[in-house]
């Protein structure tokens, strides 16, 4: 059936069925099952160079966001092991990049089988961007993806 899940995690209610979904098919398979968090490294592309007129105010937003970013790593962290407690092969993995093109390319990779996504994953403090992920994947993906509310 499944070798391999991947499930994206972001330590938000969001994303809790998607990953219990994800939990429960790994453990009726005995796939491995990887949950990932991306690190979205585009935020300074995003605001620009002209952002503020104010010193430091553009790299004081940047390291906010970038605080922020690692706490909901963490707790993404935490939410997956805590759903995944008790699977032999699960892993958690944190990339960094852009969340669209990372999940992309998880999701058309020979190792994955399946990709579990909640339709509301990173959202929490996502670029406006980030709101059509869901829409991309269904687009883009080459191999099984699940996409959750």
């Amino acid at each position: 059936m499944y070798r391999h899940i991947v499930v994206a995690v972001d330590g938000s209610a969001a994303t809790a069925e998607a990953l219990q979904h994800a939990v429960q098919l790994a453990r009726q398979s005995g796939s491995a099952l990887t949950g990932v968090f991306v690190m979205d490294g585009n935020w300074a592309d995003f605001i620009g160079n002209d952002w503020q007129s104010a010193k430091g105010a553009r790299q004081g937003f940047l390291d906010y966001i970038r605080e922020e970013q690692e706490q909901q790593a963490a707790a993404a962290r935490s939410q997956f092991e805590a759903a995944a407690a008790g699977l032999e092969k699960c892993e958690f993995a944190l990339l960094g990049g852009d969340p669209t093109e990372e999940l992309l390319r998880l999701a058309n990779a020979p190792s994955t089988d399946l990709l579990v996504v909640s339709r509301g994953v990173f959202q929490v403090s996502g670029r406006p961007s980030l709101k059509v992920l869901a829409k991309t994947l269904a687009q883009k993906a080459q191999r099984p993806l699940l996409l959750l509310p």
